[in-house]
């Protein structure tokens, strides 16, 4: 397999892969422990049969086996198979990894050296970064960004047998989870299960039955009146929210806020005021320009975002405790959705 770029992406991993091109070694690293759980199994999947596994899967712990160890396994011959696969499991934890160098020079060409280390990256300035990326992919599994979420779930569930989710339920998961994306596929997956036989289509309702989040009183929600200056609606919302302590997170709803209100801000200054021009500037859906930032510019000014913003800052102060002695979190919630409306 030739060598590849830093900036080698999972689906072009998967399409070689699936071509039966596979490389000598597999260093899969990064923060987002899914791209690399989910690369490792295939790549392991596709490489062997079932019945191959027995003699020619090792699999491994960095804290358990030295370099060397990982080194006399990747050089051992397959027993009755085309090729043998080694399997590091937290490699963040192997000792002396830059020995693998040695290896690399002369890698054994039946032997698939698959290395997982999460949460945290290989100093792409030392050699056995090189060396890696020389003869074999050396794969950085970033954490997705919020705005990017919405297309994840999408493309998730379009690979699923062609189902699609309301706009408006793929925000709610998402706002709900997170950006982990073990626990988000996880929760599609549940939701997916609990589908009719012939179902293609996931709404609100359903995410609201299934996953337990409520349609009518979430952040998402509380964005929309604010945005409407539904004093009504908010008020309600900000009640639920008090009356459900369990349920609710004030450091989530201000990031939410913030994130928003930031984007507003940036969508002032975008050159071209069309959907698609704003949607481009401010690297956010179309249908989210549409929703939620073009009424936002009607509604609020250039300068009241300014002041919101801020005022979200000194909330997120204060509910840590800076320069606040006696409010709670509804109390600050209150106060911070007051100021967005009036």
């Amino acid at each position: 397999m030739a060598v590849k770029k830093e900036g080698i992406t999972y689906e072009e991993i998967v399409r070689s892969v699936r071509a039966g091109k596979y490389a000598p070694i597999y260093y899969l690293m990064g923060e987002e422990d899914y791209y690399i759980d989910r690369l490792s199994e295939f790549i392991t999947d596709s490489a062997l049969k079932e019945d191959e596994k027995d003699f020619n899967l090792t699999v491994c712990y960095g804290a358990d086996v030295t370099v060397d160890d990982v080194i006399n396994a990747a050089k051992r011959f397959p027993m009755m198979a085309e090729r043998q696969v080694v399997l590091v499991r937290e490699a963040q934890q192997l000792e002396e990894r830059d020995k693998l160098s040695f290896y690399l020079a002369h890698p054994q060409p039946s032997t698939i050296l698959i290395l997982c280390h999460k949460h945290g990256v290989l100093d792409r300035r030392k050699k056995l970064a090189a060396d890696i990326q020389k003869v074999g992919v050396l794969f950085e599994s970033k954490r997705l960004y919020d705005n990017q979420l919405p297309s994840f779930v999408t493309s998730y569930l379009q690979r699923k047998d062609g189902i699609k989710m309301d706009s408006n339920a793929v925000l709610m998961i998402c706002e709900y989870v997170g950006s982990d994306l073990s626990r988000l596929t996880g929760e599609l997956d549940k939701l997916i299960l609990a589908l009719r036989e012939g179902e293609k289509q996931i709404n609100a309702d359903f995410v609201e039955r299934h996953v337990g989040i409520s349609k009518d009183f979430n952040n998402f929600e509380l964005l929309a009146a604010l945005i409407d200056k539904d004093v009504l609606k908010v008020n309600r919302i900000v009640k639920y929210f008090n009356d459900n302590p369990k349920g609710y997170s004030l450091q989530f709803t201000l990031s939410t806020l913030f994130g928003f209100f930031s984007n507003l801000m940036v969508a002032y200054y975008s050159p071209i005021k069309t959907e698609e021009g704003i949607a481009e500037w401010i690297e956010q859906p179309v249908w989210q320009v549409r929703k939620n930032i073009l009424p936002g510019l009607k509604k609020f000014s250039g300068v009241k975002t300014m002041q919101i913003i801020e005022k979200i800052r000194e909330t997120d102060a204060k509910s840590k405790g800076i320069g606040n002695t006696i409010a709670d979190s509804g109390a600050l919630l209150t106060e911070l959705t007051h100021f967005i409306l009036h």
